[in-house]
Formats: structure tokens, C-alpha cells, sequence
């Protein structure tokens, strides 16, 4: 069984159900089937062979999903771009990532079409719509077969590499087997949280190229719904949970929070909600119990990155309802669960006591094989088969994880991760600039914000706007500082060196919950 048998079957069970949609489509599973079937054996047309990288790139839409599945059929290796990405880092990705097709929106093709030169490998540019591209979906799908290509690649082969910043600010990509997505496959349909099934409707509120897209491939395999939102709004997603009787979210903090705060929410009617899954971003119970107000007893939590296909913990429906008063439980991320094995471990490796705090660590077939054209920084986080998070957390005698503080210095703003030093890096390059910390400080409504804190130099002027203004030029619009502090000094070690942790916990040390 590969991935795109999970699809062939799923056409066969369900074919006139809704597989996903968008504002302006609607593809069923017998459609999603026989496009996709198109797309894989097209791109083989233009000469992308087993094996070779195609990177997609565009805010969430039904072409997202019929690529990704067409990439499985065609053994061709996924490089989802995050659209929120300027076109400086998209073409950093695209070079690191080898990708020699790419498919893309209008926008995009143009912007990439005039610097082509920079991007010796890539040998098809694919827009979705408009011109700039070496061909258009529409007349590519065209050249394709309906019929199944019938490839069946290993386990252990590559099938998607995950972007994400590396602590240096340098770019790093997860390698994802297929065996490690039919692991998320299975670990999906496993969760002690609520099932999918067929007729429900997962409503994608964040870019499917990110957390959210995780959960494709698994509501793919049961028959439910895809239904993907371009963007954020809080009234676009409450009247789309109403009209369309969505019955499952994926949130992060700073969406509840507003969903929760939004005037007039309770005149919507949310009763097809059966699951609020939440994550990616701290969130206090506080404002928990604020969404179960709102949503009911639906919330669960779960905790994982990209190197882990997503979730490693989950806490719950069950774990939030809350007895004697008693909200503790309500700050854990949850308890491993299936084929993974999570550890909290000190430095010599061993497992902690309960209260004591360790490293998190991973184990299991949905990890990552490694960081693509990395070895050195793959030999960092990977230790007898478990990957190290870098996450600081306690554990309790009924194996609850609690999450205490980051070894890594990465900013969770979101649901996005920003990494300190490629914000510093940026700063550094301004003439004004003597010293910068970039620390992510308690914000209500993302959970974290980014904060730059700044030492001028002599008799240089610089405000806080203009800063925050150039930084926009040269990163995505989340990397950005929200808030500048413009101090005399930095606290530093006997080396010399900033010590960004003492920066951070002035903001912190009030807070109800320390990341």
C-alpha cells in the first residue's frame, strides 16, 4: 500500500463526496483520482523523473492537494513553500531544495520568471493561473493520463522535504520518507482524540504547506472533507463553521483568542463542531477555559513538529474537563500515544524523574530520516534513533507532559517559528545598529511576539517604526518585529557574548506560563 493507493481506494468508496474545496471549487474523490492521475504522469511528459524534486508554492487552494497527491503517485518528491515567504527566501528554497519544477500561483511565476538565472535547476516554471510561466495547470493536466502510473516506492525513500529556519538563521529541511507519512497516516486514525469519518469537514484556516497540511493525507483516507480557507479572518470562519456545518478546526492560540473575544460570536451558530484541536503556540488556561465556553467540551492539544509528521502528544477532550477546580492539567501538551516513543531525559541521557526537568526526545517511524544536505546538523539532534527537540519539559507519574522552556532560542508567533538570529541578522546590517537581542515576548493575541531590543550607536537616530518598516523588505511579514526597545546595554557573559535568554525572561517573568 502507498500513498496514492490510500487515494485509488478512497475514489472507489467514497467518488461522489467532496475530497476538498476552496471558495471557487468544489473536486470530488473520483475527480480528485483521475486529476491527479493526470498531474503525475504529466509532469513526466516535461521530463521530472522518479525521484526528483517539484516544489509547490501558493496560498491554500485545491490545487495544493490535487499536486500532492499526483507527487506521491508519481514517486516525485514534495517541496511545499510557505507563500507567506518573500521572494528572496522562495528563491533560496528552490535552489537549496534542487527543485527542478515548480508549481505555482500567477504572482509568484512572474516574480520567479525574472530571475530564472539565479535558479540553474529548475527547469519547469508551472503557473496556476494567468501568464509567467513555461506552461499553465490547466494545459499541462491536458497532456496527462487518467490512468494510475502504478509506482510503488519504498519505504525509506524521500518524499517531501519540510522548510524550516535553522537556529542560524540558515535554512534546514526535515527529509520525510514515505514510510514516515504513512506513519502519519496511521498515527492519525490511531489518536485517542475524536476520528474522522467520512462526512466530516476539517476546516484548513492555516497554510496547508504548514501544521495544517498534515492532516491531508489522513482525512483523505477516511472519506472526509478538505475545506481550505486563503486566509484568516474571524468572521470568514465563522460564517464558513456555519454555512458549511464544519465539524473539525485546527487552531492555533492566536486564532481562539480572537474567535473567543470576537463581538457578536454567539450569534453564530457552532453546534456542528465536534473537535477543536489547537497547538503550535503556547496558550494559558486561561484562555482554554475561555474556548471551552465558546466551543464546548471539544478542545484537545497536541504537541510535534515537522521532523516529527506532526503531532507526538495529545491531551485530550477528556484530559480538559476539569474536576475539583483543579486546572494544572490544563498547561500539559498530553501523553505520547501510538507507534512513538517520547522520552524526557537528562544529560546523560537517562529518563528523569517525575517534576524533574529533561530534553524532550522522539522516537518512532514518523521521524525524520534527517536534515537534507546537512549531516553535521543532523548528528546535532539525532541520538540512537531519537530525534532531540531541544524542548525543556516535565514530566508526571501518569506520563503528562508539561513544557517548562526552549534549549532552542525559536519564537512561536502564531504558529509560525521565528529564529532569533535570522531576525538579528537583518537588524545587524542596519548602519545605526551597535547590538541586538530579538527575544519572543508574552503577547495575548499570538501567543508570542517578536521584540527587537536594540543598542544605537553613538549619536545614531533610528525609530522604532523605521526599523520594524526595513526588516519587512528583506523578511516574510511574521519574521518582523512587532515591537522595538531601544536600551543603553545588553546583559552579556564573560566571553562577551548578548545572553538572549537574560533579555527574554525580563519579559517573561510575569507570565502565567513560561513559553
Amino acid at each position: 500500500m502507498n500513498l496514492g493507493t490510500i487515494i485509488t481506494r478512497s475514489a472507489r468508496y467514497w467518488p461522489n463526496h467532496i475530497a476538498v474545496a476552496d471558495s471557487q471549487t468544489r473536486v470530488t474523490y473520483a475527480q480528485l483520482e483521475r486529476r491527479s492521475n493526470r498531474l503525475a504522469s504529466a509532469l513526466g511528459t516535461l521530463g521530472v523523473g522518479v525521484g526528483e524534486h517539484v516544489a509547490i508554492l501558493a496560498a491554500n487552494r485545491v490545487e495544493l492537494v490535487e499536486a500532492e497527491v499526483a507527487l506521491y503517485k508519481a514517486a516525485m518528491v514534495k517541496v511545499p513553500i510557505n507563500a507567506r515567504l518573500s521572494v528572496d527566501e522562495v528563491v533560496r528554497v528552490l535552489e537549496d531544495s534542487c527543485s527542478v519544477a515548480l508549481i505555482t500561483d500567477a504572482s509568484f511565476a512572474q516574480a520567479l520568471a525574472a530571475r530564472r538565472r539565479e535558479l540553474p535547476l529548475l527547469r519547469q516554471l508551472i503557473a496556476l493561473e494567468g501568464e509567467g510561466g513555461d506552461l499553465g495547470y490547466a494545459a499541462l493536466l491536458e497532456r496527462g493520463s487518467e490512468a494510475p502510473l502504478g509506482l510503488d516506492p519504498a519505504d525509506d525513500a524521500l518524499a517531501v522535504l519540510h522548510y524550516t529556519s535553522g537556529s542560524s538563521g540558515v535554512l534546514k529541511a526535515a527529509m520525510l520518507s514515505f514510510g514516515n507519512r504513512k506513519a502519519l497516516v496511521r498515527k492519525s486514525i490511531a489518536s485517542p482524540t475524536r476520528r474522522s469519518a467520512p462526512g466530516d469537514v476539517m476546516a484548513h484556516v492555516g497554510p496547508i504547506t504548514h501544521a495544517s497540511g498534515m492532516q491531508i493525507m489522513p482525512l483523505l483516507a477516511v472519506g472526509a472533507c478538505n475545506l481550505l480557507l486563503d486566509r484568516y479572518d474571524d468572521r470568514l470562519l465563522l460564517e464558513t463553521i456555519q454555512r458549511e456545518r464544519v465539524t473539525r478546526l485546527f487552531l492555533v492560540p492566536a486564532m481562539i483568542n480572537r474567535l473567543v473575544n470576537y463581538p457578536g460570536v454567539e450569534r453564530f451558530d457552532l453546534s456542528s463542531l465536534k473537535l477543536v484541536m489547537y497547538g503550535a503556540a503556547p496558550m494559558a488556561p486561561a484562555l482554554v477555559k475561555m474556548a471551552i465556553e465558546l466551543f464546548g467540551p471539544i478542545l484537545a492539544q497536541g504537541y510535534g513538529a515537522g521532523e516529527t509528521c506532526s503531532l507526538v502528544t495529545v491531551l485530550t477532550e477528556q484530559d480538559h474537563l476539569v474536576e475539583d477546580g483543579d486546572y494544572r492539567r490544563l498547561a500539559s501538551c498530553g501523553r505520547c500515544y501510538f507507534e512513538t516513543d517520547l522520552r524526557v531525559v537528562n544529560e546523560a541521557f537517562e529518563d528523569v524523574a517525575p517534576g524533574e526537568v529533561g530534553e524532550i526526545v522522539v522516537k518512532g517511524p514518523d521521524v525524520m530520516q534527517g536534515y537534507w544536505r546537512a549531516p553535521a546538523l543532523t548528528a546535532e539532534v539525532m541520538r540512537d534513533g531519537y530525534y532531540l527537540t531541544g524542548d525543556l519539559a516535565t514530566v508526571d507519574a501518569q506520563g503528562y507532559v508539561f513544557i517548562v522552556d526552549r534549549k532552542k532560542e525559536m519564537i512561536i508567533s502564531g504558529g509560525f517559528n521565528v529564529y532569533p538570529s535570522e531576525v538579528e541578522q537583518v537588524i545587524y546590517g542596519f548602519p545605526e545598529v551597535f547590538e541586538v537581542a530579538v527575544v519572543g515576548v508574552p503577547d495575548s493575541q499570538w501567543g508570542e511576539a517578536v521584540r527587537a531590543v536594540v543598542v544605537l550607536k553613538p549619536e545614531a537616530q533610528l525609530e522604532a517604526a523605521e526599523l520594524i518598516e526595513r526588516c519587512g523588505r528583506a523578511l516574510a511579514g511574521f519574521k518582523k518585529p512587532r515591537g522595538v526597545d531601544f536600551v543603553s546595554e545588553l546583559p552579556k557573559n564573560p566571553n562577551g557574548k548578548v545572553v538572549r535568554r537574560l533579555v527574554r525572561d525580563t519579559y517573561w517573568q510575569h507570565s502565567e506560563r513560561r513559553i
